[in-house]
């Protein structure tokens, strides 16, 4: 499923027009990503949690010249599924 599929299916669902569906969808991820730029979580009963994930600095080798490089520390965004979308996937 792609992104208008997701707002032709949401717009079916809520009785909305595609347009709006399309907003309601924009409006929620951009609130998604907000929150994890300012490091918070977002938890969604029965559907799971964003959050930030945090790597350290560690050692990597380059696989075509095989010398060691530093790869630096970074943040991830990091998705955890809840028990009720595990559910109704399994």
């Amino acid at each position: 499923m792609n992104k208008s599929e997701l707002i032709s299916e949401i717009a079916a669902r809520a009785e909305l027009s595609k347009a709006d569906a399309g907003r309601a969808l924009e409006a929620a991820v951009d609130a998604i990503g907000e929150a994890l730029k300012n490091a918070d979580t977002v938890s969604l009963i029965g559907f799971g949690t964003f959050s930030v994930k945090h790597r350290g600095e560690r050692m990597g080798r380059n696989p075509r010249t095989g010398e060691t490089i530093r790869i630096p520390a970074s943040s991830t965004p990091s998705f955890k599924a809840g028990k009720a979308l595990k559910d109704a996937v399994s």
